[in-house]
């Protein structure tokens, strides 16, 4: 409890009284007393009236788990144990900084007259995987007279548990996007143009005669063409970045957090195409390694590996964390790397080390790229200091675009995604790298 500002501009003013009238008054003592009782008799007799509301009953319902990016929603049931709620009610948790609310996270309410319950919902933002906890409730209201402010403390001793995020897997997205490769107009083409043997077929004008098997047409005296299909049991390997760069904010959500999201969309999509998926995550040394199962075996194993990968503050080492990716492929392999550099001079070792293992293996490499540094080349107003950033800006465009193009020269094909299509953009190449057959 403590007072409010209304009691701390009374007080003050009555000390002011108090000044004046002991400069101006012989014996103001019987007046002062009055002032002072009468403030003191008023505070107490607030008390009285406000006991009813002093104790309140407080519900806390909050998910078990929750994606990395979005929103939990925290609901708050309040309802006094007799009479009813205070007219001003806030409420504020008490909870990790990972998953406070932007501002300072306190909701004032003004529950209705004669209200026996309010709820209150608050939404906490996800930024980042882990398990956080939320510990106790604060309320506060004023008396009834304002001359008092209430302060309460309930314990609430919730966890949420955030992981990456996998609504396209549970809404159909990928499953969606992924569709054309078992039924519709690209899946003729896979037939096609494949090399693993699907069917045979009864020949049509307009079908190439050059799918006609010959052999199995004398048996059974009609043309029959030979039907193929893309291949399937690839292995695809999903390559993590987990330096220091990866754990930039990025549109409100780490770099690491982004890729992952993207690479289990990826794992899942691999299942639906019948390939194999595994992975690996790698820093300042490597980190896990999962051999490829069946995607849709592997996608539980992955997002578990994933959730345990940690933000960390150590420079990326490209040789040792691809040397020993290399060492421990066996087959030729679809190698999906998330990562990100600064400029072409830091790049150079990323770029010779991924030009070696592109002799063996395809590489797709995948980086983010910042939409603010489209908005900085071209700057609404004309001053010296955008015109610097602008040239800034430009600069490391540059140099980004000149990493891409030396790695495409080495075989490897580029995907720099901003982060709200990274996840379409990734299962689209696939889809694209799937029906040309270069893995």
């Amino acid at each position: 409890m403590r007072p409010s500002s209304y009691l701390v501009a009374l007080v003050l003013a009555l000390t002011a009284a108090t000044v004046i009238m002991s400069l101006w008054l012989t014996d103001p003592g019987q007046a002062l007393a009055w002032m002072w009782g009468t403030l003191v008799a008023f505070v107490l007799a607030d008390l009285v009236i406000s006991a009813p509301t002093r104790r309140l009953g407080v519900e806390v319902d909050l998910p078990v788990q929750g994606f990395v990016g979005q929103t939990a929603a925290m609901q708050i049931s309040i309802q006094p144990t007799r009479g009813f709620l205070p007219k001003q009610l806030a409420a504020r948790p008490d909870l990790d900084a990972e998953i406070a609310p932007d501002g300072d996270g306190q909701v004032i309410l003004a529950p209705a007259a004669d209200s026996a319950r309010t709820h209150i919902r608050l939404d906490l933002p996800l930024r980042r995987r882990g398990r956080y906890a939320v510990r106790a409730l604060w309320l506060q209201w004023p008396t009834r007279l304002r001359l008092l402010e209430i302060i309460a403390s309930t314990p609430v001793n919730h966890e949420i548990l955030v992981l990456p995020d996998v609504s396209p897997v549970l809404s159909g997205a990928i499953h969606t996007q992924i569709l054309p490769l078992q039924n519709g107009q690209k899946d003729m083409r896979l037939r096609g143009e494949g090399s693993e043997f699907h069917q045979l077929r009864e020949f049509a004008p307009g079908m190439d005669p050059r799918s006609i098997d010959w052999k199995r047409s004398a048996r059974v005296r009609d043309l029959v063409v030979r039907e193929t299909r893309a291949e399937r049991n690839h292995q695809i390997i999903l390559c993590v970045d987990c330096g220091r760069l990866m754990a930039e904010q990025l549109a409100g959500l780490p770099k690491l957090d982004r890729a992952i999201n993207a690479a289990l969309a990826m794992c899942w999509a691999g299942g639906l195409a019948g390939d194999l998926v595994g992975f690996y995550g790698f820093d300042s040394r490597p980190r896990l390694f999962a051999p490829a199962l069946p995607g849709r075996a592997a996608f539980p194993r992955l997002q578990t590996l994933c959730a345990q990968l940690r933000y960390e503050s150590l420079e990326t080492n490209h040789t040792l964390g691809l040397t020993h990716l290399s060492g421990q492929l066996r087959r030729r392999s679809l190698v999906v790397i998330f990562s990100d550099f600064v400029d072409s001079i830091t790049a150079e070792l990323m770029v010779e080390n991924m030009g070696i293992l592109a002799r063996r293996h395809f590489i797709v490499y995948v980086t983010l790229r910042d939409p603010a540094l489209a908005k900085l080349v071209e700057p609404d107003d004309i001053t010296p200091d955008s015109i610097a950033r602008s040239v800034a800006a430009r600069q490391i465009l540059q140099e980004r675009r000149a990493v891409m193009e030396k790695l495409a020269r080495l075989g490897v094909l580029c995907l720099d995604s901003t982060p709200e299509t990274l996840t379409t953009d990734l299962v689209a190449h696939y889809m694209d790298i799937k029906s040309r057959e270069l893995i």
